[in-house]
């Protein structure tokens, strides 16, 4: 195996040795001897043997001289990998430049086969992943699904000694499928318990990881200054804000609060019951009206203080409300119309394009790490974060919601500074909307009326089971779906010419938790984006046809969960770009709704595709270019030139007041009332 194909051996089954077969014993990768680790080098040769025997494919490792990684052993190897700790963050970012580095395929396999067994999994997975993804020589590369190599960020760990007797008793075809409890985290006394569906999704916490693997906040700047990165981070999180608080409508639950007060008790706890296959222990609890507190952990060189947040969010704040920010010997930098946002999401993230990071400090990460160390703030009990603390367990707590609601403000703060759009921005003159409706994909089906309920689907685990069973695992868990559906429009082209457009369109609330009316205020901060996609207009009447599987910001749920191993790795529809995995998971596209049906209204808008693009054209259908909103373009710029969320980005106007008056406006619009009904019973996926 002389391609780069090869790497892949590297990122299988991330606690076993590099030595150690893979593959359902089908790979073995040879070593030299000097890479053993010191537990291994006196038996390298008998191991190498004993474990090659029936091996049908071998790699074999250069001896090259070995990389320099001992800065990166500072992080333990059994211990907690967080980017939300600055020393981890800069480990990493080290790390994604030695690998990245590397001449050639054949030497980054050399590097990655001698770090591999002294480094933190993690933080090797990561960094590994971040290089194969950014190299031109292994960018095409798939790497596997996290769930696939640490499986015990996201499932409920009482599965785990199941599928080991499953693997070690029964054979491939006798082996069944397990089931995964929903729910297993809080009781229905725990009202925040009836958002754990979105929270514990095992896609959801899957999209944050990916997100964030594609753009990482430290390593070389190549790898981290992409194309309005920082706009991305604000974007991509606020629609996080937006779907958890219209899924709160959904069940009868308010918007979540903001964390304006890091000294007031947090009222939410959370008790995730994971328990880490790296460490053997629990993540830890965190108790009801916990008291958040000054970071002291020396260990971690996390040392902090609530002022130092507090200063932070006041300079930022400050910044924001005199329209520049500060770079380091004074300069200013004004927060444009054009880029001001940008800026100040690469500041509060902050990564390391921030353009003042001792000024303007770690205001969002370090967020993060008051909560996740709320339990334990000096380490006094050497407890380690809990989930707020890593990007693939974030999401399962109600309190990082309340965080980046606060964040958010903070954004929409700046947003607030700018004026609405005007009527030059927001019409299409000879483009009129004159119908618009949606329908589920079914004979008799009524029109404007959508349907969501449970489904159980199956994952295989068996890649994640370290020193367990060879071959397929399976367990099955219960997910929200939606019944497919299809978005028509009636656009008539006035203009005597052939006119190209982006259809954008966008679904919001109609009432809160209470069923009080939203204002268009309200309403636009609670746009979900559910498609962009480019049109081209013929004179006269044209019809529009989008199947909601089409979403520029949803990815399948194949490629969210599809199993990768060396085997597979050349069947054509396994032969995806690493891109692929970044998306928000289709399943959660559309709001839960309620039983007897939730109304909202769902926002349909052709802009002008002359004041849209940025002059280079792609291809949705290709190269996993179908999750853009969300995720960018590899390699490219941002494909729309408008700013992320138009045109619900900024405020409107006060002489309108409602959805209706905004569109009545504009004949490039229209807005329609759609009822969402969910269905309280599981299917099957097929």
């Amino acid at each position: 195996m002389s391609d780069n194909k090869k790497l892949l051996a590297l990122l299988q089954r991330p606690l076993e040795p590099t030595f150690y077969p893979k593959d359902d014993g089908k790979t073995v990768v040879d070593l030299p001897e000097n890479y053993y680790t010191d537990r291994y080098k006196q038996i390298g040769n008998t191991l190498q043997s004993r474990f090659s025997t029936e091996a049908e494919t071998r790699i074999p490792v250069r001896a090259l001289p070995t990389p320099n990684v001992a800065f990166a052993e500072a992080i333990p190897r059994r211990g907690g990998f967080s980017l939300f700790i600055p020393k981890h963050r800069q480990i990493a970012g080290d790390l994604i430049n030695l690998f990245i580095s590397e001449p050639n395929v054949d030497a980054l396999m050399s590097a990655g086969s001698y770090a591999r067994d002294r480094l933190n999994p993690v933080l090797f997975q990561y960094a590994m992943a971040v290089a194969i993804q950014h190299r031109p020589d292994t960018k095409n590369l798939n790497i596997p699904s996290f769930i696939e190599l640490f499986p015990d960020s996201f499932i409920d760990p009482t599965i785990f000694p199941q599928l080991r007797e499953e693997g070690a008793v029964a054979n491939q075809r006798e082996r069944i499928t397990l089931d995964i409890q929903m729910n297993f985290t809080a009781s229905d006394r725990e009202d925040e318990q009836r958002l754990a569906y979105f929270r514990e999704d095992i896609g959801v916490n899957l999209h944050h990881w990916h997100w964030h693997l594609v753009y990482p906040g430290e390593g070389p700047n190549s790898v981290i200054n992409k194309d309005r990165r920082g706009e991305l981070f604000f974007y991509m999180h606020q629609q996080l804000i937006a779907r958890y608080n219209v899924d709160r409508f959904c069940n009868r639950l308010a918007r979540v609060s903001p964390l304006t007060s890091l000294r007031e008790p947090l009222p939410e706890g959370y008790f995730p019951k994971i328990v880490r296959s790296l460490t053997n222990r629990a993540f830890p609890a965190r108790p009801q009206n916990t008291i958040l507190r000054n970071l002291n952990r020396i260990e971690d060189d996390v040392v902090l203080t609530i002022n130092d947040i507090e200063r932070w969010g006041s300079r930022i704040a400050e910044s924001i409300d005199g329209g520049y920010v500060v770079a380091p010997g004074g300069n200013r930098i004004p927060l444009d119309e054009q880029t001001g946002i940008d800026v100040l999401g690469n500041i509060i993230e902050p990564s390391a394009l921030s353009v003042n990071g001792q000024y303007y400090g770690n205001y969002h990460g370090h967020m993060h790490n008051l909560i996740a160390f709320s339990h334990d703030p000096e380490n006094r009990f050497l407890e380690g974060y809990g989930v707020v603390g890593e990007f693939q367990t974030a999401m399962r707590d109600p309190a990082f919601y309340r965080l980046h609601a606060q964040v958010d403000n903070m954004f929409h703060r700046y947003k607030r500074t700018l004026q609405p759009y005007n009527a030059n921005q927001l019409g299409y003159a000879g483009v009129q909307i004159q119908s618009f409706g949606v329908q589920l994909n079914r004979a008799n089906a009524p029109a404007n009326v959508l349907l969501t309920y449970w489904q159980r689907s199956q994952i295989d685990l068996a890649t994640g089971l370290d020193f367990g069973p060879q071959g397929n695992v399976f367990a099955s868990f219960t997910h929200l779906q939606h019944a497919p559906f299809t978005y028509r429009l009636t656009v008539n082209n006035t203009s005597g010419a052939v006119r190209r457009g982006t259809c954008r369109i966008f679904i919001a609330p109609k009432v809160d938790e209470r069923n009080t009316p939203l204002t268009i205020d309200e309403q636009r901060l609670l746009m979900v984006e559910l498609d962009k996609f480019r049109v081209n207009l013929t004179p006269g009447s044209n019809n529009l046809v989008r199947r909601s599987e089409q979403s520029s910001v949803t990815i399948p749920y194949e490629r969210t969960f599809r199993p990768m191993s060396l085997s597979n790795v050349n069947v054509p529809e396994t032969e995806q770009f690493r891109f692929c995995n970044c998306g928000w998971p289709h399943h959660l596209l559309i709001p839960k709704g309620t039983a007897e049906g939730m109304q909202f209204d769902m926002f349909a808008m052709i802009s002008n595709y002359a004041d849209d693009t940025v002059n280079q054209e792609f291809d949705e259908n290709v190269n996993c270019n179908d999750s853009h909103s969300f995720c960018g373009l590899r390699d490219q710029l941002y494909p729309d030139r408008r700013h992320m969320g138009y045109p619900f980005d900024r405020r409107i106007p006060s002489t309108v007041r409602s959805l209706s008056d905004f569109t009545r406006a504009n004949s490039n619009m229209s807005a329609i009332q759609v009822q969402v009904r969910f269905t309280n019973t599981v299917i099957a996926r097929t």
